[in-house]
């Protein structure tokens, strides 16, 4: 069935793996604290507590880097009994400060995506993460200003999409989200009436993963690259 965007005043956008890389830098990350924390468990191991002191952190701590080395850290304590050296834990901040200082990568047409969208469209960011990193990484991007309002949200739910949406004065008819998450950036929005564009990233972070069961039903494109989604909305 051919999903209907003529309705769309509003398209809001994800930004980490949507319009820049991240994920991978997480990946990486998380390879280096295994080899750091070796003498400990098994890299396997390391990779399953991480994720799982994480997820446990996500209410205190929220989501992206600091939240993230913050983990690595109190894991790092953890599995060496409290052992853990300061070189171990210096190394760890290191990781954390590279992750922050990486260049921005933007994926494949963005530019051109956004350039021809704000055109006719009002675009917005709606994205999770720590506020400051996500304002640098924005402002690195050179994409500013291409986009009419900037969102840092808590998490990607639908109480939290449709507050956004009365903000923007909106109906949720009128709004089409575009991101790589299933979970945060297309499932809510279907769930409250507004249209959702899926666009995958190779890699996914477990926390964002959703079973076939959870997307049974439900309306909503996938598209291979962001620049086919020019293929779907009508511009002037």
């Amino acid at each position: 069935m051919e999903i209907d965007y003529s309705n769309i005043k509003v398209i809001g956008f994800d930004a980490d793996d949507t319009l820049w890389v991240n994920e991978t830098y997480f990946r990486e990350a998380e390879e280096k604290v295994g080899h750091l924390l070796s003498h400990y468990e098994t890299p396997n191991k390391i990779d399953q507590e991480l994720f799982r002191m994480e997820i446990k952190n996500l209410p205190t701590y929220g989501y992206g880097v600091k939240g993230f080395v913050l983990s690595m850290i109190e894991l790092a304590i953890e599995l060496s009994n409290g052992r853990v050296s300061n070189e171990i834990i210096s190394k760890i901040l290191d990781i954390g400060k590279d992750m922050i200082n990486k260049p921005i990568e933007l994926l494949d047409g963005v530019e051109e995506v956004l350039k021809t969208l704000s055109k006719d469209y009002r675009l917005i960011l709606a994205t999770k993460g720590d506020l400051l990193d996500q304002e640098r990484k924005l402002e690195k991007s050179g994409l500013l200003e291409y986009f009419h309002h900037i969102e840092v949200l808590s998490e990607k739910q639908e109480a939290n999409y449709e507050k956004l949406l009365t903000h923007l004065d909106i109906q949720p008819s009128e709004f089409l989200m575009i991101g790589n998450s299933l979970k945060s950036d297309i499932l809510p929005l279907v769930n409250i009436g507004a249209e959702a564009i899926h666009v995958p990233f190779h890699t996914t972070w477990q926390h964002e993963k959703v079973s076939k069961n959870e997307t049974n039903g439900l309306e909503y494109k996938t598209v291979e690259s962001l620049k086919e989604i020019l293929n779907y909305i009508k511009t002037k």
